[in-house]
């Protein structure tokens, strides 16, 4: 019996709870490639304005990310959580890395790469990679690792 099934109704978390570690996966992949056009963007507006705006597509694959891992936390409780815990430490970092190419655009400085975002998203990726992808080292792991 599952704590929580009478709080929330878990049936069809059954059918799409083995296939969210992937989609969490590919959200991450994503979120990396608009990252990279987001600050692609920054660069030209702050050439251009004394302001940087979000890029929506980035701002989708956050989103899309913050509630797929609280959706992760329903199907696995313990690693949803660490999850969950990795993607909101990124979001804020990316809340605040856009307040700094702000400044950056202001004082006509040289917008610089969101460093702390990238290093929090590539924590992200290695996590939701570990997931994803362990089918493709479980043999090594099984001969090496005795749990």
């Amino acid at each position: 019996m599952d704590p929580l099934q009478f709080l929330v109704p878990l049936g069809w978390l059954a059918a799409a709870g083995p296939a969210l570690p992937y989609a969490i996966f590919v959200m991450t992949v994503a979120n990396l490639a608009t990252r990279h056009l987001a600050h692609r963007r920054h660069v030209d507006q702050g050439q251009e304005a004394d302001s940087v705006e979000a890029y929506t597509p980035h701002v989708f694959t956050n989103v899309g990310l913050v509630l797929l891992s609280f959706l992760f936390i329903l199907d696995s409780p313990v690693r949803g959580t660490i999850l969950a815990v990795l993607v909101l430490a990124m979001f804020i970092a990316d809340f605040f890395e856009l307040e700094a190419r702000n400044v950056e655009a202001r004082n006509d400085m040289e917008i610089e790469a969101p460093k702390s975002s990238i290093a929090a998203s590539l924590v992200v990726l290695v996590w939701t990679s570990y997931f994803a992808l362990f089918f493709v080292v479980e043999g090594i792991w099984n001969q090496f690792v005795v749990a």
